[in-house]
């Protein structure tokens, strides 16, 4: 009796050109994506935690449509300042282990490989109250939402009162809400 494979053929280039292409990659101290084209070399943080606070940042604000180079850009700064402050680099460098051990403890990964995104959350509820999350949740406000390149997705044109406000531009106007 001869046993078919049925199980669907995905190509390299499919894989990167569909949902593989979302990957960040940690080579030679550097995070990498290729299918979105870019790539950082955090200076202070292991790359490990980079990806790691990227993975995060997606799972706190989640927004299908804004690219992992957005929060990459939003977490950059706490690169650079942890190299400043001992102090919030251990809590980044620690919070981080803390987060990996408990993800390894339930799923055998680290949370950066947990697949699916509700067991990443619940990991997350699990630590929310605690300093670093909270250091996270808060810089991400400012962070991500203040990119002027990633306010088209969310439809926002930017501040309107040197153009007259917004009750004459169409406020109303969004239509994805």
């Amino acid at each position: 009796m001869r046993v078919l494979d049925n199980r669907p053929k995905v190509s390299r280039r499919a894989f990167v050109a569909g949902g593989g292409a979302a990957a960040i990659l940690i080579s030679g101290g550097a995070l990498t994506c290729p299918g979105e084209a870019w790539g950082m070399q955090p200076k202070t943080l292991a790359p490990e935690t980079m990806r790691t606070l990227i993975r995060m940042a997606r799972d706190i604000y989640p927004h299908d449509r804004v690219a992992d180079r957005y929060y990459a850009v939003a977490l950059k700064g706490y690169d650079g300042a942890a190299a400043k402050d001992a102090k919030l680099r251990t809590l980044l460098e620690e919070g981080v282990a803390a987060l990996d051990t408990l993800a390894k403890a339930k799923h055998g990964v680290g949370y950066a490989d947990v697949g699916w995104e509700a067991e990443r959350v619940a990991l997350l509820e699990q630590i929310q109250s605690g300093a670093f999350f909270q250091k996270i949740r808060g810089g991400l406000v400012t962070g991500l939402y203040n990119q002027k390149e990633v306010w088209p997705v969310f439809g926002y044109e930017g501040e309107s009162y040197s153009k007259g406000g917004y009750v004459n531009r169409g406020f109303d106007d969004i239509d994805w809400l």
